[in-house]
């Protein structure tokens, strides 16, 4: 049954707002995310809100979310426009706002057998760039994300916009270096890093599948000992002054190439 909260003092309206801070997520297991594009991408991937906040939006994308929220029994709440704003924290707020389960896979329920391309994150520090990578992991079809060490956390709210939806469509997982190469040892798998000090075109080697692409910190790039373990390191050729790619467009540059190759092969 939708219901209706129209006072800023609510105690679920001051609930949902800290979902905004990484503790408060992390006590409740739930993000936020916002706007009709990422919520019916949610939705058509079979995934539904815990609760839905709207402010009475007229478009048909927001009352099929309705009905699909009452359908399934879920925590529908019309609002105004102002306490949705106070929810996202955006002066101009999206239509909608959902609150989700998050959405983490262990390592140890990992199936990497389901995908060609993996894409692994060490410390990576911006939200955008993380909501891009997903991004790159749907476009390629990629299994999913693993983030290695301490990475920006990809249930913010700037992460979740970032992705435009992908978040929905790829597993995320978190791992410690240590944990996660052990995983990767005990299955197939080439792990393959980009670094200033390889001597190898990025399109010179042929790939093996499953494809494990490591993409290191935005500032320091990966750290000696984690390009040691690698099974290939490739740089992309740099014909200017810059010495190197933001990270998400170096790991989108790749993940086509991996996908070329596969499509190459099929």
């Amino acid at each position: 049954m939708a219901r209706e909260i129209t006072g800023f003092s609510n105690p679920l309206v001051k609930r949902v707002r800290a979902l905004r801070d990484k503790k408060h997520r992390k006590a409740e297991g739930l993000f936020l995310a916002e706007g009709l594009r990422i919520l019916t991408e949610a939705r058509e991937e079979g995934v539904l809100p815990e609760m839905l906040f709207h402010a009475g939006s007229p478009h048909p994308l927001a009352a099929e979310l309705i009905v699909a929220m009452e359908a399934a029994g879920g925590d529908v709440i019309e609002t105004t426009a102002d306490i949705l704003s106070k929810i996202s924290g955006k002066d101009n707020p999206q239509a909608v706002v959902g609150v989700y389960r998050d959405r983490l896979t262990p390592l140890a329920q990992l199936d990497r057998t389901r995908a060609d391309i993996w894409i692994v994150a060490q410390s990576l520090r911006d939200p955008g760039n993380l909501g891009t990578i997903l991004r790159t992991g749907d476009a390629v079809g990629a299994g999913g994300l693993i983030l290695v060490d301490d990475c920006v956390d990809p249930f913010s709210v700037e992460s979740v916009r970032a992705s435009m939806g992908a978040l929905f469509t790829q597993s995320i997982t978190q791992a410690r270096w240590e944990d996660f190469v052990p995983w990767l040892r005990a299955g197939e798998g080439q792990l393959i890093g980009t670094s200033l000090k390889a001597t190898q075109d990025y399109q010179q080697p042929r790939y093996a599948m499953p494809a494990f692409l490591l993409v290191g910190n935005e500032a320091q790039g990966l750290p000696a000992d984690y390009e040691a373990q690698c099974d290939l390191l490739v740089k992309m050729p740099m014909r200017g002054k810059a010495d190197s790619l933001n990270a998400a467009v170096a790991t989108a540059v790749m993940a086509y190439e991996l996908l070329n190759q596969k499509r190459a092969m099929a």
